[in-house]
């Protein structure tokens, strides 16, 4: 059976989206998720479809690899989980450049996959930066986040952005970025939120994204203004957007963030999200 490598095409991002939606279950490592190519989306189907990489057997979507700054983040289908065979071929095509799948030279998130993240080691691969996985059960009901929350709209949007700038100083985010982001497809599934302190003040953000009924969400990105850090916002913003996947039927809510990133592991904590072991990306050999 072949196994083909392509770069993605716009007009086959509807398909790579949901094969990713199918690849999350409960209790997997948290690896790429519709909500990480929707919010990649905000610079636009065709930077999208550049930055991806597809792995293909008899025309079967089976991984996916985006490109992101120094790294290539990978998700694979729970069906190639120990496949020998498959796993040799990703580690080719990541180990040689020339082969096409590195757009970039840097480390490899590759957090499922026991044949693949074997086969990593094996060949001289070596651990990263750790990340820490969160994840927060949500069959039961989420209590209340204490802040004035709302969806945003086109009339929020300005509300949204600018304290998305305020969260990441060296952000490209802009309205026209907002836009394009919610037009895509990926967006029916997800909302953005606004968090609103006694004074009116938009204090604190997240986009949440569903990858369908019964599925794990995601949380990305979160972050509280600047100017209003060490207030509990962080924590009110975790549990507004456990809420939201809620409604959206997510079956959990789920998070990656660095370890280095304490205050924001705590936040989450405190939202009640369960600390999952640290994991770390893969730097090639030498």
């Amino acid at each position: 059976m072949a196994i083909t490598l392509e770069v993605a095409e716009p007009n086959a991002l509807d398909e790579i989206v949901e094969a990713v939606a199918c690849w999350q279950h409960d209790g997997a490592p948290v690896q790429i998720h519709p909500g990480d190519l929707g919010w990649q989306w905000r610079l636009g189907a065709e930077e999208l479809a550049r930055s991806l990489r597809v792995w293909r057997r008899d025309g079967q979507v089976l991984a996916v690899g985006m490109a992101d700054d120094a790294v290539i983040r990978m998700a694979l289908a729970p069906g190639v989980d120990h496949d020998a065979a498959f796993a040799a071929r990703l580690v080719a095509d990541l180990s040689e450049p020339a082969r096409g799948a590195r757009r970039v030279s840097g480390t490899v998130e590759a957090r499922f996959g026991a044949a693949f993240r074997e086969l990593l080691r094996a060949n001289g691969w070596i651990a990263d930066e750790p990340w820490t996985p969160l994840c927060r059960d949500l069959t039961a009901p989420v209590e209340g986040c204490g802040l004035r929350i709302e969806v945003v709209d086109e009339h929020r949007a300005p509300d949204r952005v600018a304290v998305h700038r305020a969260v990441f100083p060296n952000t490209t985010f802009t309205l026209e970025r907002w836009h394009t982001m919610a037009a895509a497809p990926p967006y029916r599934r997800a909302r953005c939120l606004v968090a609103y302190d006694a004074h009116d003040a938009a204090v604190a953000i997240v986009t949440v994204w569903s990858a369908g009924r019964g599925r794990p969400g995601l949380l990305e990105p979160l972050g509280v203004h600047r100017d209003h850090r060490g207030r509990g916002h962080g924590t009110a913003i975790g549990l507004a957007a456990a809420a939201a996947l809620q409604e959206l039927g997510s079956s959990t809510a789920t998070v990656c963030t660095p370890s280095a990133n304490v205050a924001g592991v705590a936040a989450y904590v405190s939202a009640g999200f369960e600390r999952l072991p640290d994991v770390t990306d893969f730097r090639p050999p030498g």
